[in-house]
């Protein structure tokens, strides 16, 4: 089932019926400390606060560990304090490229790092951040997921938000070998506010949060796409499969 391309790539697609039958699995989680300082987001990864905080588990297919593992490794660390959420993530690839270049553009047709995150798990709405190699952008929020009629608004933008990106190699340049790419992103905790109250996180706190990477297939017109926490199904749009983020 194809829906409108603004508000839905090929990754978010409700599966086509070889899909339909989904796999139940059991969501992950990661416990998210207090950054001990600030971070600088520069995309590199090298503040002393990273090294308290420990990566999520490599990145698997959609479906999960049934489905061949992905060609390149990918995974996240998350820190916090009381302004923002930290997200550091390092994508391995060993041709960085990117074309996008206008905020809220449709990033997933680049090869994109994408944060679904529920920061009221009893509610339907939730939010979702798309971002490609060259620090561009997509931000909204839906009211509900997509299969329950959701409506995306693409009219929110992440207020106070700051996003960087590092490249280790030559985005764009297919004459060499890269090693990939690293992003740092500094979510501001008040972002939700202009839709709906999300209470300071606190020692205990849960929200619902995952993680994808669409990465297109050289000259072929399909993507694969990886996540840390399994959705069992072709589908980034099922919260209650995201997993499990800790606030400690």
């Amino acid at each position: 089932m194809i829906r409108p391309l603004i508000v839905l790539s090929l990754a978010t697609l409700i599966a086509p019926a070889a899909h339909a039958q989904s796999k139940q699995t059991t969501p992950l989680s990661y416990d998210c400390y207090r950054a001990s300082t600030p971070i600088h987001i520069d995309g590199k990864l090298d503040d002393p606060a990273w090294k308290e905080a420990k990566w999520t588990s490599d990145f698997v297919d959609i479906e999960g560990t049934a489905r061949p593992a992905p060609r390149f490794r990918t995974r996240v660390k998350m820190l916090w304090d009381d302004k923002y959420l930290y997200i550091a993530a390092e994508l391995q690839e060993p041709n960085v490229t990117a074309t996008l270049r206008k905020h809220d553009s449709v990033i997933f047709h680049d090869n994109d790092f994408e944060v679904f995150v529920k920061p009221l798990p009893q509610t339907e709405s939730y939010y979702e951040f798309e971002m490609n190699a060259f620090n561009t952008g997509w931000d909204l929020f839906l009211n509900k997921p997509y299969n329950e009629n959701g409506k995306p608004d693409n009219s929110w933008d992440i207020a106070g938000l700051k996003t960087a990106v590092a490249v280790q190699g030559t985005i764009n340049h297919a004459g060499d070998t890269d090693q990939g790419w690293t992003l740092e992103i500094a979510y501001p905790l008040s972002a939700f506010n202009s839709r709906q109250h999300v209470p300071p996180p606190h020692n205990g706190t849960v929200w619902r949060i995952n993680f994808s990477r669409v990465e297109w297939k050289p000259g072929q017109p399909k993507e694969d796409n990886w996540v840390w926490s399994p959705q069992g199904v072709i589908n980034m749009h099922v919260p209650d499969r995201w997993g499990y983020l800790r606030f400690r």
